[in-house]
């Protein structure tokens, strides 16, 4: 019989941290640098919240006890929509095609998750202030969930954050800082909080290992609510778009999970579709720790780093990774706009990744796919007055 759930507490059924690549365990902690043990050996690997067992699944009220803190919503996070797109499903030669919107989230995109994950795990350890490197989206995320919880919030930026990020990040009464470059910002978190007196939500260590586990541990919900809502038509692939991955694994680690509670008996594929070739030159035998330089428009995707939690996912997933070009994900926001879908540039990535994929045959004819669109086009710099 489950027991009750615990909100601000971790999980009765957290058994502690696993490294995700040499798969020791660790006792509950912050591992800001990933694995001791494989930072130890210059193979730098995240670590994540390891579970003794988990519950069933019968609804989305079950999904809070499937985290490492569960919890209730803060400001209306999760459960967004599955949107069905046959005109474009045509247009592609699919079966079916669909959209998991992260939009609708308080803030506008999938950041929301993680943000209230890392709260509750802030105010069992006694946080104070929080800190994000960003000039986006997880930045105004941080800023608001941090004020709905009562705790200080730092975003570390650079000169070029858009004037609707600065305001939306300033009324949330949280501090921005400017760094004089994106390296900078990742320094300047990394002082600060081995001073103790920031508790960082975005990676911080180079090489990069990935954004704060308890946060990442959010996005696992994502495919606990796929699961959920395709039951009787679950998903043969999904196209997640990525810069250090923390979205491709936590949707992988779900599916993972619900593997092992015996909820699915097929994994679907999940693949991932960044803007110019990183993952992809991993995976044709450059070393992941590498530094992977490319130049796109698509600010929230363009870092120049690879974690091992990339790997792991497509790995675990049987995945493949595409790099569409900057006039290819344009044309797909466009596509996505006519059947009604306003999205961000670095969202539209993904269908730009299908196409790509369905020109490598690797999704066929018979595939019922879905999307993962992070946020809303309205946000860009460029729609702004």
């Amino acid at each position: 019989m489950r027991g009750p759930v615990r909100f601000g507490k971790p999980s009765p059924l957290l058994s502690g941290m696993r490294c995700i690549k040499c798969r020791r365990l660790w006792p509950i902690n912050d591992y800001f640098f990933g694995c001791p043990d494989c930072a130890d050996a210059g193979t730098p690997a995240s670590v994540a919240p390891d579970f003794a067992s988990l519950p069933g699944l019968g609804g989305l009220d079950d999904i809070a006890c499937w985290l490492a803190y569960p919890g209730s919503s803060h400001l209306g996070e999760g459960n967004t929509p599955l949107i069905d797109l046959p005109d474009l499903a045509a247009q592609h030669g699919l079966t079916r095609l669909r959209v998991k919107n992260e939009a609708p989230n308080p803030t506008g995109s999938h950041k929301d998750r993680m943000s209230a994950a890392l709260v509750r795990r802030a105010r069992d350890i006694g946080v104070k202030k929080l800190a994000v490197a960003s000039s986006g989206n997880a930045g105004a995320s941080l800023a608001a969930f941090a004020a709905n919880a009562g705790l200080g919030c730092v975003v570390v930026t650079t000169a070029d954050i858009g004037q609707a990020w600065r305001r939306a990040i300033e009324l949330h009464g949280a501090e921005i800082i400017v760094a004089p470059s994106a390296a900078a910002r990742w320094d300047l978190v990394s002082a600060h909080t081995m001073m103790g007196e920031w508790y960082p939500a975005t990676n911080f260590a180079v090489p990069a290992v990935g954004s704060n586990p308890f946060a990442v541990d959010g996005l696992r919900t994502i495919a606990l609510e796929l699961y959920l809502a395709s039951e009787t038509d679950p998903p043969t692939d999904i196209i997640v778009p990525v810069s250090r991955a923390d979205l491709l694994w936590g949707v992988a680690r779900g599916y993972s999970d619900l593997a092992s509670a015996g909820l699915v008996s097929k994994l679907p594929r999940i693949h991932a579709a960044e803007p110019f070739p990183r993952i992809s030159r991993v995976l044709a035998g450059e070393d992941y720790f590498g530094h992977f330089d490319g130049r796109s428009p698509l600010r929230s995707l363009a870092g120049a780093t690879v974690t091992y939690q990339a790997i792991d996912a497509l790995e675990r997933s049987k995945g493949a990774v595409v790099a569409p070009s900057t006039d290819e994900t344009t044309a797909a926001q466009t596509d996505l706009a006519r059947a009604g879908l306003f999205v961000e540039s670095s969202s539209a990535i993904a269908l730009a990744g299908l196409h790509a994929l369905r020109k490598r045959s690797v999704i066929t004819d018979d595939a019922s796919v879905v999307l993962i669109v992070t946020s809303h086009g309205y946000k860009e710099d460029r729609w702004q007055n």
